[in-house]
C-alpha cells in the first residue's frame, strides 16, 4: 500500500499532466484516512475545480481553512475559484488574504493587479503590478525561501537562505529573510546583526529599517528601537506609519507623552483608523487611565466593527463589562464570512469573557473554545515535544552537574528570577516586590530563553542544549552571566535588585543557577484547576502556545510540577515557592517570607502594592491595581462539565 507521501505525490503529478479525475481521486483517497489533512485538501480543491465541481472544491477549501487559517495557497485557490464563480469582489478580498500570509505568491499579485483594475481601483492595481514585478525580479532561491517561510518550513527555508547567501553575502532581500527566519526560530541577536548590516548596505530600504526595529524591539533595546524610528520619522515627519512607529517605540522607553502626541497626531489626520485608536488604548491602559483606554478602544471598533484587537483589549481589562448591545455586535461580527483569521480569534476570546461575566456558561465555553481551536491549529504545538524537552533537563541537569560547577558563574546578587506558569500569580508578586524600595520591576525578559536557543545549536533535530552544559568551561559560563547582568542594564531604575518575571524561564533553572549562582528564584504557583483553566481563557502575545488546547496545558502544567520537583531535588534551597492561594490567606505573612528568603527588610510599601504607580504590561496590569481579592478562584467550577480533558491530563494534580 502506497504512502501518505507517494499518495499525494502522485496526485499533484496527475494535476501537472492534466488529469484531475485522477488526482482529485488519489486526494481524496487521503482524506479518507485524514479528512483534514492540508495538503490533500488543497490538491483536492484544485482538481474539483479544474473539473467544474465548485460547491466541493469549497468544502474543502473550507476544511482547508479551517486546519491552516493562515495557509496563502488556500487563500489564492479560494481567489481562482471566486473567479470561475465570476464572483470578483470574493476574489480580490481571497488573493489580498493570499499575499498578506505570503507575500511570495505571484499569481496572486497578478490576479489582483487584473481585478482591481477592472474595477476602477486604479492606485491599488499599479501597487499589485508593482509586487508582482518585485517578486518577479527575486532569485528563485528567495522565492523558495519565502514560500517555506510563510508555510512554516521554517528549518528548509534556513538551509536554503544560508546556502544563497553563501553565494551572495550582501544581498539585502536574502539577510532579511535570514533575519525574519531567526527571528520566528527565537535567534534574535543574529536577527539582529543581520538587519543592522542589511541596513548599513541599503540605508533606504523601509523594510528592512521597519524589520530592524521590531528585532530590536523584541531584544527589548527600546532605547535603540526608538532611536532607529526616530531617524525615519526625521525623514519624513509627516508620514503616518513613521510617526505610528515612533510612538509605539516611545512607549517602550516610558516615554508616555511623546507617545501620546504622536498617536494624537495621526487621529488628526486619520481620526477613525482603528489600528492607532487600540494602540493609544494600550498605552492608556498601561498608565492606569483605564476610563480613557475603554473610549480609544470602543472609538476603534466604532471605526470598524470587525476589529477584534480592540474587542479582545477591552475583555482583558478584565474588570470591563460589557453592555447587551456590545455583545450582540460581537456575536453578530463573528458570524462573517469575511472576518479575518486574527479578528476571528480576538473577538472568540472577548465573546468568552463576556458571557462568562453574564454567568452564561456554556455559549462561554464554546467561544473560548473556537478561539483556542483557530490559535492551536496556527502554531502547530506538539506536548509530546515539550514533554521530551522537559525531561531532557530532569536527564541532564544533576546533582553532580551543579557540585561539579560550584565555582563557575557570575556572582551577581541583582537577579530575582519569578518563575512558572502565566496566570499564576506572577504579576502580583512582582508588583508586591517591585514596591520594596531595594527592587526594580521590569519585564518578561527574553534573555534567558534566547540563550538556551543559541545553546541548542543550528543542526535540526539535534539540539546540544543542555547537554552542553556539561562541556561550557567555567569561565564560558561566568562571561554569560556577565552578559545578562550587563544586557539587562537598559531596564532597571538604579535599586540594588531587579526581577525577571518570564515564567516560561522555570524551564532553564540549571542554566540560570550555572551562570548567576547567586540570583533568587521564586515559584509562582497557582491551584491546578484555577491557572491552567485562566491561561486557557487568556489569549496571550506569543510564546505560550501550550494554553491553546485543555489537554496540552494540563499536560504542560504537570511536566512543570514534575520539573520543579527535579529542581528542589538538585538545587536543595535555591527556590522559593510561593502559593498564590497562601497569598490570598496570609498576605503579610507570604511578603514577610518572599523578602527574608531575599534578605530584604520589610517596607510598608509592599502591603500597599496597589498603590504603587508603575507601568504594568501584562494582562493582570488592572488587578494588581486593586487590593489583594479572591475573585478568579474557583472560576473554573461553573465550566466543569466541559473540563474533562483537563482532568485527564493533570491526573492526580486535579484533587
Amino acid at each position: 500500500m502506497s504512502t501518505r507521501e507517494e499518495q499525494l505525490a502522485s496526485a499533484q503529478k496527475a494535476l501537472q499532466s492534466g488529469d484531475f479525475q485522477r488526482g482529485l481521486a488519489l486526494a481524496k483517497g487521503v482524506l479518507r484516512t485524514d479528512p483534514s489533512d492540508g495538503d490533500a485538501c488543497y490538491l483536492a480543491a484544485v482538481a474539483a475545480r479544474y473539473l467544474g465541481r465548485h460547491d466541493e472544491a469549497a468544502q474543502h477549501l473550507g476544511t482547508l481553512h479551517a486546519a491552516m487559517p493562515e495557509y496563502g495557497r488556500a487563500w489564492q485557490e479560494a481567489g481562482h475559484l471566486a473567479r470561475a464563480r465570476n464572483a470578483d469582489d470574493t476574489a480580490i478580498a481571497a488573493f489580498q488574504r493570499a499575499v498578506r500570509f505570503n507575500p511570495a505568491l505571484d499569481a496572486s499579485w497578478r490576479a489582483l493587479a487584473e481585478l482591481l483594475a477592472q474595477a476602477g481601483r486604479t492606485a491599488e492595481a499599479q501597487a499589485a503590478t508593482l509586487q508582482a514585478q518585485r517578486v518577479a525580479s527575486l532569485p528563485r532561491e528567495l522565492v523558495a525561501v519565502t514560500h517555506h517561510l510563510y508555510e512554516g518550513r521554517l528549518l528548509r527555508a534556513e538551509e536554503i537562505c544560508r546556502h544563497f547567501l553563501r553565494g551572495n553575502p550582501r544581498n539585502v532581500e536574502g539577510m532579511r529573510l535570514l533575519a525574519q527566519i531567526g527571528i520566528k526560530l527565537g535567534i534574535l541577536d543574529d536577527a539582529e546583526f543581520l538587519l543592522e548590516s542589511a541596513r548599513d548596505f541599503e540605508p533606504d530600504n523601509i523594510q528592512v529599517r521597519l524589520d530592524y526595529i521590531d528585532a530590536l524591539r523584541r531584544r527589548q533595546k527600546f532605547a535603540a528601537s526608538r532611536d532607529e524610528a526616530e531617524s525615519l520619522h526625521e525623514q519624513d515627519p509627516g508620514n503616518p506609519l513613521f510617526q505610528s512607529h515612533l510612538a509605539i517605540e516611545s512607549m517602550q522607553t516610558g516615554d508616555y507623552d511623546r507617545a501620546f502626541e504622536l498617536f494624537d497626531t495621526v487621529l488628526e489626520k486619520l481620526p477613525h483608523d482603528p489600528a492607532t485608536l487600540t494602540s493609544r488604548g494600550h498605552a492608556l491602559k498601561t498608565t492606569g487611565r483605564q476610563e480613557e483606554a475603554v473610549a480609544s478602544y470602543r472609538a476603534a471598533f466604532a471605526a470598524r466593527p470587525g476589529h477584534g484587537d480592540a474587542w479582545y483589549a477591552l475583555a482583558n481589562l478584565k474588570t470591563y463589562r460589557f453592555a447587551d448591545s456590545e455583545v450582540e455586535q460581537m456575536r453578530d461580527q463573528v458570524q462573517s464570512a469575511d472576518l479575518s483569521f486574527m479578528d476571528r480569534v480576538h473577538l472568540s476570546f472577548a465573546l468568552g469573557k463576556a458571557l462568562e461575566d453574564r454567568k452564561e456558561f456554556e455559549d462561554s465555553f464554546g467561544f473560548y473554545e473556537q478561539g483556542n481551536e483557530l490559535k492551536r491549529a496556527q502554531t502547530r504545538y506538539s506536548a509530546d515535544a515539550m514533554s521530551d524537552e522537559l525531561a531532557k533537563q530532569r536527564e541532564v541537569c544533576t546533582s553532580e552537574l551543579f557540585e561539579q560547577r560550584r565555582s563557575a558563574g557570575y556572582d551577581a546578587p541583582d537577579p530575582i528570577f519569578i518563575v512558572g506558569l502565566p496566570r499564576a500569580g506572577s504579576t502580583l508578586l512582582e508588583q508586591i516586590l517591585a514596591s520594596h524600595s531595594q527592587v526594580d520591576g521590569t519585564l518578561e525578559l527574553p534573555n534567558i530563553l534566547a540563550l538556551a536557543h543559541r545553546l541548542r545549536g543550528r543542526k535540526a533535530g539535534q539540539s546540544l542544549y543542555p547537554q552542553v552544559l556539561h562541556d561550557l568551561p567555567d569561565d564560558q559560563l561566568r562571561a554569560f552571566g556577565k552578559a545578562f547582568i550587563e544586557d539587562t542594564r537598559i531596564h532597571r531604575q538604579g535599586a540594588q535588585f531587579f526581577i525577571d518575571k518570564m515564567p516560561n524561564n522555570f524551564r532553564h533553572i540549571g542554566l540560570i543557577s550555572l551562570i548567576l549562582p547567586n540570583a533568587k528564584i521564586i515559584d509562582a504557583r497557582r491551584a491546578p484547576m484555577d491557572c491552567c483553566f485562566s491561561g486557557f481563557k487568556q489569549l496571550f502575545a506569543e510564546g505560550q502556545e501550550f494554553t491553546y488546547g485543555l489537554h496540552e496545558v494540563g499536560r504542560y502544567y504537570a511536566d512543570y510540577v514534575r520539573l520543579m520537583d527535579h529542581w528542589d531535588e538538585v538545587l536543595p534551597g535555591k527556590v522559593l515557592r510561593v502559593q498564590h492561594e497562601d497569598m490570598l490567606d496570609d498576605q503579610v505573612g507570604q511578603t514577610n517570607r518572599m523578602l527574608e528568603f531575599l534578605g530584604l527588610p520589610f517596607e510598608e510599601a509592599c502591603l500597599d502594592f496597589h498603590k504603587t504607580d508603575r507601568a504594568v504590561r501584562t494582562a493582570s496590569s488592572e488587578q494588581v491595581r486593586q487590593p489583594i481579592n479572591r475573585k478568579g478562584q474557583n472560576a473554573w467550577k461553573p465550566y466543569e462539565p466541559w473540563l474533562g480533558p483537563l482532568k485527564d491530563a493533570l491526573g492526580n494534580l486535579a484533587g
